[in-house]
């Protein structure tokens, strides 16, 4: 993932309290830090939904620890927020334009963040 800093995210895997219970496995920065809940262990029925849920912890970990707004959109500089399309595919989506009474857009595929930031212009 596209981070503003260069070391990258990490899947950590914890004992859960429960000793019948498997590991809880969150989004952690490099140094092992992380914030928020575990990964929803049903997000796993579909690639959309367990994208989905690493998308939501991710963001969860850095605007908690880094106190910032992450991915932001190159446009409008707003925090983007995963959503997903009728065939299941997952996109960062900006609000920006909806701000200012135009129609919100995509920027980029979940996982597709590119470091220019160029804009895919298609609607959900």
């Amino acid at each position: 993932m596209t981070l503003p800093q260069p070391e990258p995210l990490q899947l950590l895997a914890l004992p859960s309290c429960d000793a019948d219970e498997p590991e809880n496995v969150y989004v952690a920065m490099a140094n092992g830090e992380w914030h928020g809940d575990y990964l929803d262990p049903d997000s796993q029925d579909s690639l959309a939904s367990a994208l989905a849920s690493v998308a939501d912890a991710a963001q969860e970990t850095v605007m908690e620890l880094l106190w910032q707004a992450w991915p932001l959109c190159p446009e409008h500089g707003l925090g983007m927020h995963p959503v997903e399309d009728a065939q299941e595919r997952l996109f960062w989506w900006c609000a920006g334009e909806r701000l200012r009474h135009g129609p919100a857009h995509i920027h980029a595929a979940v996982g597709a963040l590119d470091a220019l930031g160029a804009s895919i212009r298609t609607r959900p």
